[in-house]
């Protein structure tokens, strides 16, 4: 049994502010340090549930957080910035279950900790048919392509019920709750750790099947924080302004779907990289 983890940061039990997250912080090194406990607990988990073989796509930041060999169950290491399904690199249709580790909130959500969706300077929200769409969200379009399940989310309560919007059978461990948008009410390490080892089990041992989506109609919209963003997203093949701030992506592909929008997050990126 073959398991993709999609691993962010921001939704690490402690982590409250970008200095615990970001390369160069005094604390970074301790908090990359308990993200991997928490991923290794959710390959520990699916282990216990008989999953043999996975792939941690580290998808924060510059996407190098990690050490290869801290990594329990001889994961596989996907790593390294511009990859072209970024967040979901990795994911084919070989895969059993995806779990997505220490996600967030979306930038719409009210108060989650470190919210953002994608790329913080850029988006103000983005939804899909209508439903504010968190990085979760999004994510689901490249799951639902391939027909993989996504069965687990650890992060905090709003990760949970935005990603739920998405996923309604999808485990949960929450391991904090947010008070702001830069404080949380975080359960211990270890507890945390617990807490998603044993979800993680319980995902694979109930392994839900479901088939590839696609012909259904899905419009994911963007809502931009400046002109500048929304004018050089329209002139992407596929993006549709509809507004000063606005834009949106339809079709029935949505993996057709989720690369014009990872498409939108690198051209604005690169506006300041």
């Amino acid at each position: 049994m073959k398991i993709f983890i999609s691993s962010d940061m921001e939704g690490t039990a402690g982590v409250v502010d970008w200095d615990q997250c970001m390369a160069g912080g005094a604390t970074y090194p301790y908090y990359t340090d308990l993200l991997t406990q928490e991923i290794n607990a959710a390959i520990e988990g699916a282990q216990a549930a008989g999953a043999t073989e996975f792939l941690v796509n580290d998808a924060h930041s510059k996407m190098a957080n990690l050490r290869p060999d801290a990594l329990a169950g001889r994961a596989s290491y996907l790593s390294g910035r511009y990859k072209p399904m970024y967040m979901m690199q990795g994911l084919d249709d070989s895969f059993d279950a995806i779990f997505l580790v220490s996600y967030h909130g979306s930038m719409g959500s009210e108060g989650s900790v470190l919210s953002h969706t994608y790329f913080p300077l850029a988006f103000a929200e983005v939804t899909i048919d209508g439903v504010v769409a968190g990085e979760a969200g999004i994510n689901s379009l490249v799951a639902r392509a391939y027909g993989v399940p996504i069965v687990l989310v650890t992060g905090d309560t709003t990760t949970a019920e935005e990603t739920r919007r998405f996923c309604p059978d999808i485990r949960a461990a929450v391991v904090k709750k947010s008070v702001s948008r830069f404080s949380a009410e975080s359960l211990h390490p270890a507890a945390a750790q617990e807490l998603i080892r044993e979800e993680a089990r319980l995902a694979v041992q109930d392994l839900p099947t479901v088939e590839p989506g696609s012909g259904a109609p899905v419009t994911l919209a963007i809502s931009f924080r400046s002109s500048d963003y929304c004018e050089l997203a329209a002139r992407i093949a596929g993006v549709e302004r509809t507004g000063a701030l606005a834009a949106r992506i339809t079709g029935t592909d949505p993996l057709a779907i989720y690369r014009t929008f990872i498409t939108v997050v690198l051209l604005c990126r690169g506006l300041v990289e």
